[in-house]
């Protein structure tokens, strides 16, 4: 068993149901704020990495992150919505789809690996799927505030000196 797996089986014990109460009654909706939090302290672990050479935090904060990826497929799969395989393999896809360079042929398309060919490939990608973008300004702005309320329970101040 890899420590992957054992880590699925972890989060799988906590949502059983003689598991953890907290973790039970989480939802995709309900962490929203922990997943915005904790990718906030992977970026406090990257500071902390490139200012002091300490590389703890970072490692601490990315199995925080990672738990929220592995906790949000498990409730998707519960719900019978898709699996942490599924969420493997599309991005497994994403990445050799995007890197025509590296894994495919190398006389077509995107071939040169610059942004321009990135940005085409998923220009493609996302063509009928257009409509997903008109949700992305209401996620930023609720990624703020998620972030403002994650600042007040930490108990820092959010607002500046005037």
């Amino acid at each position: 068993m890899t420590k992957f797996e054992e880590f699925e089986n972890v989060i799988a014990r906590l949502r059983a149901p003689d598991g953890c109460p907290w973790d039970r009654a989480q939802t995709h909706m309900s962490l929203k704020n922990t997943c915005i939090e904790e990718a906030a302290e992977v970026i406090c672990g990257i500071n902390i990495l490139d200012q002091t050479g300490d590389a703890d935090n970072l490692k601490e904060e990315l199995g925080d992150l990672l738990m929220q990826v592995v906790i949000h497929a498990r409730i998707a799969e519960e719900e019978g919505l898709f699996t942490m395989d599924d969420v493997i393999q599309s991005i497994i896809d994403k990445m050799v789809r995007r890197h025509p360079h590296v894994f495919g042929d190398s006389d077509g398309p995107g071939t040169d690996g610059s942004q321009a060919s990135w940005d085409e490939i998923k220009r493609q990608e996302k063509q009928g799927k257009e409509w997903t973008e008109e949700y992305l300004p209401d996620a930023f702005e609720e990624a703020k505030e998620l972030i403002e309320a994650a600042k007040k329970r930490k108990g820092f101040d959010t607002k500046k000196a005037e």
